[in-house]
């Protein structure tokens, strides 16, 4: 059978199992009383050692197996849950999402993970395992079926245990020579060490070797004691199972699954049950066709664009009546199309429990992640950029903003602090709010690292607001830590939050209580596909402003204008703010000033400004299309789009014109 063509599916499910682990581990780790979790992660443990054991992943089915171990014995009461068990089964899914990663990148998923499963053979032994003792030799499903078919063919198998003289100096040496006339007599099917820790000298005295030969046990022992320094020589027949053929495993484990499934199907709540129906509606569908159906009624947005302007052209009653209907069902078809590409937040949410706990941990803090609205929905090309923004934010109020356990009690805090991390729609955006109950922005500290980076002069200090001081984290370098720290301290993390979130169309503002903690709040637009934008002339030409950068338009008259150190400004409800020629900014060829300025205001986080052009055309409905690899970083642009009449007009950066 090949299984090539069910690869994609058992790395999506995969990476669900480990997630659904992951989230029943934290919330288990809460509350070791209730088993529910245990029998949660069980299942889906078990469910991954299934598809792994069929799709030939050795690696992962035989840790997926150890930590089934542990969760039996955990849930049948006989391990106590503590630390350690709980640090070994996250560092086993650690080890697993990194397998299955590898998976995904068309590597094989291997990985070592002979350490890891020693320690949960330790933790349901109840009983450390020496590092490189050669006890006893593990027969896995391989080893059995193996040893099965060559007894089928009228081999013998025996397990031999080769001691070596204490004195020995050149262990590997020997075991070379060991292994030498062993693979003469016949074939090694396993060792105990590897043979790769034989060879790197990595045990004792002694080392086990399975073997599958026509030779009688007493030529065997006598060749092998032939070797110098083997002190003595044990070997045993291996008795041998009845053989379970590849299709009988993947038959048990489907029986299986189905009969747990069987079994627990009563005790299901109706939420259970609503969810399972649900889940029945849905498919998958890969990405790929999403975004050529997207791309597909962009192209169908520009030529809807293309025939309305005919249509006022022409003004004709019965195609008016006909565009406006294909209008309104092309609207309605838009909808859905985003809808299909949203993706609750969660999506990103999800890895941050399990971040926090680890973080928490190594900076001996404790720490509660509260996390509100993750289904809240953005497109999936907004979900893909703000996972860093959001790590780099975390890690910050983990190491700045929450304080020391003792440092809390004396301040009279619950030694447990509070991150508090929130999603949720308002109008065509979407906010994400960060709030901590931590120590705050110091502001005096944040100016004096201001001053001594040159990021702001002596004079300008003595001017800022709080809120001014506490925009200035994000300059690039910015870093109030003491010391550099795996965590923090290193100026990288805060500037690339800004720029990332403003790449997107979107703004981060920060509010802070010295002593009480901060909130960050991100404001991302729900869609960077289809947008509403402003479509302005200049002299021929015609650019589009994104309206959710744009605060509102002016007619400002030439002598309401005033030159303060070269820069046009005007004053524009109570505040000073600059004017930005965009004919000049852009070279407009042909341009000619007219009796008034057409002025749009423009904002970027708490900054606005006024952006000059000839005149304003209406507001629609653009697609946005890249410049391509011809034209990178063009200054202030940052697309195209086409128009109804054919024409291409020029997105404006807003964020790129206001620093």
């Amino acid at each position: 059978m090949d299984m090539n063509q069910y690869l994609e599916v058992f790395i999506e499910e995969s990476r669900e199992h480990l997630q659904n682990v992951n989230d029943q581990l934290m919330r288990f780790e809460k509350n070791t009383d209730d088993l529910s979790y245990v029998n949660e992660i069980f299942r889906s443990a078990h469910t991954l050692k299934g598809m792994s054991a069929t799709m030939g992943f050795d690696d992962l089915a035989q840790l997926t197996h150890k930590m089934e171990n542990v969760l039996d014995a955990v849930r049948n009461h006989q391990l106590d849950v503590h630390t350690e068990v709980l640090d070994a089964l996250f560092e086993s899914v650690d080890a697993l999402e990194i397998m299955v990663q590898s998976i995904s990148e068309g590597g094989d998923g291997q990985l070592d993970v002979k350490l890891l499963v020693q320690k949960l053979q330790r933790i349901v032994a109840e009983e450390p395992i020496a590092q490189h003792a050669a006890s006893s030799i593990e027969y896995d499903e391989l080893v059995q079926t193996l040893l099965s078919q060559t007894a089928d063919q009228g081999f013998n198998a025996f397990e031999i245990t080769v001691q070596l003289e204490r004195t020995c100096l050149l262990k590997a040496a020997r075991a070379y020579m060991v292994f030498d006339v062993l693979e003469q007599a016949g074939d090694v099917i396993k060792s105990a060490p590897s043979v790769q820790d034989i060879e790197q000298e990595k045990f004792e005295s002694s080392f086990i070797v399975i073997l599958v030969t026509n030779e009688s046990q007493e030529k065997l022992q006598a060749s092998i004691m032939e070797v110098s320094e083997v002190e003595s020589v044990k070997i045993a027949a291996v008795p041998v199972k009845k053989e379970t053929k590849m299709e009988e495993l993947v038959s048990s484990e489907v029986a299986a699954a189905i009969q747990e499934v069987t079994v627990s199907a009563p005790s299901k709540s109706p939420v259970e049950e609503k969810r399972q129906l649900s889940n029945n509606k849905t498919i998958r569908v890969n990405i790929d066709r999403l975004d050529s159906l997207m791309n597909l009624f962009e192209e169908l947005v520009i030529d809807r664009g293309r025939l309305e302007q005919i249509s006022k052209e022409l003004n004709n009653s019965e195609l008016d009546e006909t565009v406006e209907r294909m209008s309104r069902i092309s609207g309605d078809l838009q909808t859905i199309i985003l809808n299909m590409r949203m993706v609750p937040v969660e999506t990103v949410f999800n890895r941050f429990p399990r971040m926090v706990r680890q973080l928490s941990k190594d900076l001996g803090k404790q720490i509660e992640l509260q996390i509100v609205g993750a289904d809240t929905e953005l497109d999936r090309t907004v979900i893909d950029e703000i996972g860093d923004p959001l790590v780099h934010l975390l890690r910050n109020a983990v190491d700045h903003g929450i304080e020391m356990p003792q440092a809390r009690l004396e301040s009279g805090k619950n030694e447990t602090g509070t991150i508090r991390l929130k999603a949720y729609h308002s109008g065509n955006h979407v906010f994400i709010d960060l709030e901590d109950d931590g120590a705050g922005i110091n502001r005096e500290k944040v100016l004096q690292k201001a001053l001594d980076r040159g990021i702001i002069d002596g004079k300008t200090a003595e001017t800022l607001t709080d809120k001014q001081v506490y925009e200035l984290i994000f300059a690039s370098g910015f870093s109030t830590a003491e010391q550099i720290s795996d965590v923090s301290g290193r100026g990288v993390g805060l500037d690339v939050v800004k720029n990332t979130i403003e790449s997107l169309g979107g703004s981060v503002t920060i509010d802070s209580n010295e002593g009480y903690g901060s909130r960050f709040s991100i404001q991302l637009p729900l869609t960077l596909s289809i947008i509403s934008a402003l479509l302005v002339q200049m002299s021929e030409e015609r650019y589009a402003l994104p309206l959710s950068s744009i605060i509102e338009t002016a007619i400002v008259q030439p002598k309401e204008v005033m030159h303060v150190h070269g820069q046009k400004v005007i004053d524009f409800r109570a505040a000073i703010i600059p004017l930005i020629d965009l004919k000049e900014l852009f070279t407009v060829p042909n341009s000619v000033q007219g009796d008034h300025y057409s002025v749009v205001i423009v904002k970027k986080g708490e900054k606005t400004a006024g952006l000059i052009v000839d005149s304003f055309i209406g507001q629609q409905e653009i697609v946005l299309k890249s410049l391509g690899h011809y034209l990178p970083g063009v200054f202030a642009i940052s697309g195209a789009t086409i128009l109804g009449d054919g024409q291409v007009a020029l997105i404006i950066d807003c964020n790129a014109l206001i620093k």
